[in-house]
């Protein structure tokens, strides 16, 4: 193999066979591939938004669920290995924040060996309020792991809501 058979443009011969595949002959093209495909897995961890970052404890995401009812809209966020002292909540008129953040620390020692290990994990969320939600009003509660937030509507977010009743077609 010669040099300029690492470089695409440099091959005059491709022309001449339209069926090769040069990606999979091309050691470059193929390095190139893989790289871009490790970047463009970083970047997409980032484009789901910093809240969505992977948990250095083992779970991927914090889960969440958003219900409208008629009177108050509810937040559920799974926050695994967190206690109420990690987590932090805010309102404003249109979002909601939780901010969460676990450090782990472990040392063990035994006869021959010293282990000492720490992770740390941060979650940040904020989700857009429909408008017609009382922040001042808002409630959080805790439990086994998952943060829920409810936050009534205004009586008039309330009396705006009108039901429509379907018919059989």
């Amino acid at each position: 193999m010669k040099i300029k058979d690492l470089i695409p443009w440099a091959r005059k011969d491709d022309a001449a066979h339209p069926d090769r595949d040069t990606d999979r002959e091309n050691p470059i093209a193929t390095l190139q591939r893989e790289m871009n495909q490790v970047f463009e897995g970083f970047w997409n961890r980032f484009g789901k938004g910093l809240g969505d970052l992977d948990w250095p404890w083992g779970h991927s995401e914090a889960k969440s669920d958003v219900v409208q009812t008629d009177n108050a809209v509810e937040i559920s966020i799974e926050l695994p290995g967190m206690t109420m002292d990690d987590i932090e909540v805010s309102v404003t008129d249109d979002m909601l924040t939780v901010k969460g953040e676990k450090k782990v620390e472990r040392q063990e020692e035994k006869k021959g060996y010293y282990l000492s290990e720490r992770s740390y994990g941060a979650i940040w969320r904020t989700i857009p309020l429909p408008p017609g939600v009382d922040g001042e009003k808002a409630e959080a509660s805790f439990k086994n792991g998952v943060l829920t937030v409810r936050l009534p509507q205004t009586p008039e977010a309330q009396a705006r809501v009108k039901h429509i009743e379907v018919k059989a077609g």
